[in-house]
């Protein structure tokens, strides 16, 4: 070891470096749950800005149509892929809001042609708009069943 010292060499000793490593995995090991956390949070965001797009696009599209129609009683509606509103579909729908078809899973119009229900899935996670009264509504995040 003097001769070590007496070169002029200097370095880590082998203890050194895997202490060092031991912290980092040890930084790392706490990180990374907190950093999942974040990004769940993210894609929860995510899915109900996209509703609310779905949401105000079928409102938006919903309003055209009875823009169109003669005043009469209407009984309500629910937007599916095979039972369309006229003109109002979901791929009309998907297009204005900038979305996937395959996402919107239904859109219910209330008697009085206003948005009461959209069903939107993204990712795994099914994100539920509801009105109810004369609030705005309510956005429900839960898991989506296959």
């Amino acid at each position: 070891m003097k001769n070590w010292k007496r070169n002029g060499k200097k370095g880590f000793t082998l203890v050194e470096l895997i202490v060092v490593l031991v912290i980092l995995a040890i930084l790392a090991a706490l990180l990374i749950p907190a950093l999942t956390g974040y990004i769940n949070k993210a894609k929860e965001k995510q899915i109900t800005a996209e509703t609310r797009q779905v949401v105000m696009s079928s409102q938006t599209l919903v309003d055209e149509y009875f823009a169109e129609q003669t005043l009469g009683s209407f009984t309500g509606a629910n937007i599916t892929d095979g039972n369309p509103l006229g003109t109002v579909t979901l791929a009309a729908i998907a297009g204005l809001a900038e979305v996937p078809v395959a996402n919107i899973t239904s859109v219910t119009v209330g008697n009085d042609g206003v948005i009461s229900e959209v069903v939107y899935t993204r990712d795994g996670k099914k994100c539920t708009y509801e009105k109810s009264g004369t609030d705005a509504g309510t956005y429900e995040i839960s898991n989506a069943t296959p």
